[in-house]
């Protein structure tokens, strides 16, 4: 390759749009280009720069987390540091996302096996089932005033 590289080159090696490199840029994670005749020319450094952001995408980190990893350490901080501390952080997140999947998932088969003739059925049970868990989404003193106010509405068929 030569000394510096075409931004349609740097674009191809990633199956990025040259457009995404220019948001890089502008976000600040790579750094402005050199220009010669009027083109933006890069230099090969960037290849590597590009090679450690995908791997980061690749394993759920924003561009937000990319930046910092970037930048967001002091200059003498090694790279394992750098991963370690992201990762940690990543990884504690993730295992909130799996619970809440986790949980999402045996809802959904929940609602699989639903036997109800009419939605307002569903709700009766839902609510039932509340007084003994409540609804995360409506306290159970508040839950109470508004059924008390909508005893008298009924579903729609």
């Amino acid at each position: 390759m030569a000394d510096d590289l075409a931004i349609s080159d740097v674009a191809r090696v990633f199956g990025l749009r040259t457009s995404a490199i220019g948001y890089y840029e502008q976000i600040g994670i790579l750094p402005p280009p050199v220009r010669k005749n009027g083109q933006r020319r890069y230099e090969k450094s960037v290849l590597f720069q590009l090679a450690v952001m995908q791997r980061a995408r690749e394993s759920g980190f924003t561009l937000d987390e990319i930046r910092e990893l970037f930048f967001g350490f002091r200059s003498a901080t090694r790279p394992p540091k750098r991963w370690h501390a992201l990762s940690e952080r990543k990884i504690a997140e993730l295992r909130i996302r799996m619970k809440r999947l986790k949980l999402m998932e045996t809802l959904l088969k929940q609602m699989q096996d639903c036997r109800c003739n009419a939605l307002e059925e569903c709700g009766e049970k839902l609510l039932s089932e509340s007084s003994k868990k409540p609804i995360h989404t409506l306290p159970t003193q508040r839950r109470d005033r508004v059924l008390s106010r909508c005893s008298r509405l009924s579903w729609p068929r």
